[in-house]
């Protein structure tokens, strides 16, 4: 009888507490699965930063069940850079678990009955005495929450203003400086629709820019944070705009060919509706 070769099943990772049982996964994975043996921590970078996207997109939909796998997709990642580490000799899970561990003692030592309860970037800027204020920002983030963390990086050596007001005054300066700018452009190079493109480019984008800071500063003083802010302001033009195309098309109106005039008399009806 000719000797048939046999796939042998492979015993998994033993049963532990939970986030032992997710390094435990990836070690597993990295024994036995030729794609998860060849990965890096550069290599994952793309599934890490899309993963995370997934989880937040979870939370704003309040899908419970979606959450619960976006969060394990998640950890699976964090899981992998530990293990990976561990494997390059940088650091091990135990290493990484006692060093939050420690920061979290020094941030809150009013819990640790080490000192008094302090300001959360007092604290931060004690840790960051040896270099700048600003050193350290991760590099990737986007443009929004960069401004909102240099602002609150700032805030913690006492430049800042001293309640929203002096933010909102800022607002309307740079709005006035935007709007001069605007109105330095040739007549007729920047009318219609069509994006300004008459004004020196780097003038008036310096402008912008410095509006769009001031906002952002104006937002955080306000006790909120700019990036679910402008998430929440996406999320209803959108419902409105869908809710307006639904609209025009059950009464035959081409958005394409409609003027503003009636686009905005639907707008006007759908938050009508919606109140």
């Amino acid at each position: 009888m000719d000797s048939i070769e046999r796939e042998v099943p492979i015993e998994g990772p033993p049963p532990g507490r939970a986030l032992d049982r997710a390094l435990d996964l990836v070690r597993f994975l990295r024994a036995n699965c030729p794609w998860d043996r060849e990965q890096t921590p550069a290599s994952l970078i793309p599934y890490l930063l899309e993963e995370s996207h997934e989880v937040v997109d979870a939370i704003h939909d309040g899908d419970g069940s979606a959450l619960e796998g976006e969060l394990g997709d998640l950890l699976l990642n964090l899981a992998f850079q530990v293990v990976l580490g561990e494997e390059e000799g940088r650091f091990t899970a135990e290493s990484v678990t006692a060093r939050l561990e420690d920061k979290m003692r020094r941030r809150h030592p009013h819990l640790y009955g080490l000192g008094e309860r302090e300001a959360w970037e007092t604290l931060k800027a004690r840790e960051r005495a040896e270099g700048g204020v600003l050193d350290g920002l991760a590099r990737g983030l986007d443009p929004l929450t960069a401004a909102h963390r240099i602002q609150d990086r700032v805030s913690g050596v006492g430049f800042d203003w001293a309640d929203y007001k002096g933010a909102l005054a800022k607002v309307r300066e740079e709005l006035d400086e935007v709007e001069a700018e605007l109105a330095a452009i040739p007549d007729g190079r920047g009318g219609g629709a069509e994006p300004v493109a008459g004004a020196p480019a780097d003038a008036l984008e310096e402008e912008l820019g410095d509006l769009l800071f001031a906002a952002v500063n104006l937002v955080r003083l306000a006790g909120r944070h700019p990036t679910p802010a402008l998430e929440r302001a996406n999320r209803k033009f959108r419902r409105r705009f869908e809710s307006l195309e639904a609209l025009a098309k059950e009464r035959g109106v081409s958005l394409g060919q409609a003027g503003l005039e009636e686009l905005d008399v639907l707008w006007d009806e759908v938050k009508a509706g919606e109140r």
